[in-house]
């Protein structure tokens, strides 16, 4: 039963960012008003993903994980907003954002009954693919089609620390499927 949550919130998560990359790939390119949003709101859900852990989970290595995405995202979320105002941006919603804002309440709900190493396993399988999904998008979308020096430079300092994050929720998910 917990492999099969488990595959079926990760399935579900890769699916939503596949979804969003299809959108932002098939509409028109994202303008740097929507490219704001869009990291706003993946952020914010990587950091409700996290609250949601820290609030349940018994273990030490899970919680600290999340208390770090709710720390780092944050603080991405702090910087894109001062440099939103600093360039006179309005962050504005597209179909990706909402989209993804969606696809972040679904999560939830499907994380919120579970317990202990239920939802610690469907907790860190979800940040696997999920930021394996943003990386992608960051790469494929959001930094090739960002106009603004200062939000590219910001989307380009951020990605390392996604990819830090997705390296540190494999070498937890190797812990736990043992």
């Amino acid at each position: 039963m917990l492999k099969s949550i488990a595959l079926i919130v990760t399935s579900a998560a890769l699916a939503a960012f596949t979804s969003v990359h299809a959108q932002t790939s098939a509409a028109a390119p994202p303008n740097d008003a929507q490219i704001a949003q869009i990291v706003l709101t993946a952020d914010t859900v990587d950091v409700d993903y996290g609250k949601l852990a820290v609030k349940k989970t018994k273990n030490a290595e899970v919680k600290a994980f999340a208390e770090t995405m709710i720390r780092d995202h944050s603080a991405v979320n702090e910087k894109a907003a001062a440099l939103a105002k600093k360039i006179s941006l309005t962050p504005e919603a597209s179909a990706t954002s909402k989209s993804l804002e969606a696809n972040g309440h679904t999560e939830l709900k499907k994380l919120e009954p579970m317990h202990h190493a239920e939802l610690d396993k469907a907790y860190i399988d979800n940040e696997v693919s999920y930021h394996e999904a943003v990386i992608g998008v960051i790469d494929s979308t959001l930094i090739p089609n960002a106009k603004n020096a200062d939000l590219k430079a910001l989307l380009e300092s951020g990605k390392p620390i996604f990819e830090s994050h997705l390296e540190h929720a494999k070498q937890i998910q190797k812990t736990l499927n043992k």
